[in-house]
């Protein structure tokens, strides 16, 4: 017997109405597998990336932890996503800086390596410093990094004595230029992939205030990074509230790991910076975490966690 004769013995159920239901039934298995393509092709679109909407947290990122990209790349992307600047990049890339739009938020200077507990160092830190603050000067930015460096062997006592004295030798350059030397306090527990700090001077932010108190210039403040207090002290709302005075600039960065800023570590960044506006900080917080996934999306992700 021909299938279609088998088809007509169907009660109710027409060899026309048969083709029907089977050219329907094709017809939405057809739509199925459509569907299912247009989803896996949607799948593998990237996610569309956050561009800053709100702007009340001026945002900068640090260029070293996106290597191997280059400054002038990494400089589009954080104009792509509403960023303000790219910062501790040398000044022959500021003018790529400047077509962007974008400002170096705080200029590199003599690294940590060296620094002023050690008063051999103070010489070549003061020039490197000079030489910093002319160029920031003269490009219309305002800050430059500095460091204690580190301890090998002082005294407390000691070290924070040669810190002031050298600090006081630039002090009054800085003045005159109207750049802020900020002092990065640095954890001196954790190293990882050799980015540690061991036995660095200025590891507790309590301490490097007194240093600032001693040198007694609004153009000498601290750095505050999130990431290296939360190791050392926690309590980062606290302290953010208490020494605002003196904190001239933010770094991010995920705690344990140094990555992402997002909901895989342990500080609430939300909460950090709604503190920070509402000491009326007006300055810039720069990413520095290592990305462990895409680049460009892990810094989107953070402009947004950070644009409240």
């Amino acid at each position: 017997m021909k299938d279609t004769d088998s088809l007509e013995q169907t009660p109710g159920l027409s060899r026309r109405g048969a083709f029907r239901r089977l050219a329907a039934g094709a017809l939405a298995l057809s739509s199925g597998a459509d569907a299912l393509r247009a989803s896996a092709a949607d799948e593998a679109k990237p996610a569309e990336l956050y561009k800053v909407r709100h702007g009340r947290i001026q945002q900068s990122v640090i260029h070293w932890c996106f290597d191997p990209m280059k400054p002038p790349e990494l400089a589009g992307h954080a104009a792509d996503l509403g960023m303000a600047s790219v910062e501790l990049v040398a000044p022959e890339f500021w003018p790529e800086l400047t077509k962007r739009g974008l400002v170096c938020a705080i200029s590199p200077s003599h690294g940590f390596n060296r620094g002023f507990a050690h008063p051999s160092e103070h010489d070549e830190c003061i020039r490197l410093l000079r030489q910093s603050i002319d160029q920031t000067a003269a490009a219309g930015f305002k800050n430059v990094i500095t460091f204690s460096g580190f301890r090998r062997g002082l005294t407390t006592e000691d070290a924070t004595r040669n810190m002031v004295e050298g600090l006081k030798k630039i002090t009054g350059y800085a003045e005159q230029k109207k750049v802020t030397l900020c002092l990065e306090m640095l954890n001196s527990r954790v190293n990882i992939n050799m980015k540690g700090h061991p036995d660095y001077f200025c590891d507790d932010f309590d301490h490097a205030v007194e240093i600032c108190r001693q040198v007694g210039s609004e153009r000498v403040k601290l750095l505050f990074d999130i990431y290296h207090v939360q190791i050392m002290h926690g309590d980062l709302i606290a302290r953010i509230r208490q020494y605002h005075p003196y904190i001239a600039h933010y770094h991010t960065a995920g705690n344990p790991g140094r990555n992402e800023i997002d909901d895989s570590q342990e500080i609430n960044y939300p909460g950090v910076m709604k503190a920070i506006l509402e000491t009326g900080y007006q300055g810039w917080v720069g990413q520095e975490f290592i990305p462990t996934r895409d680049k460009v999306a892990s810094l989107s992700e953070a402009v947004k966690i950070c644009d409240i």
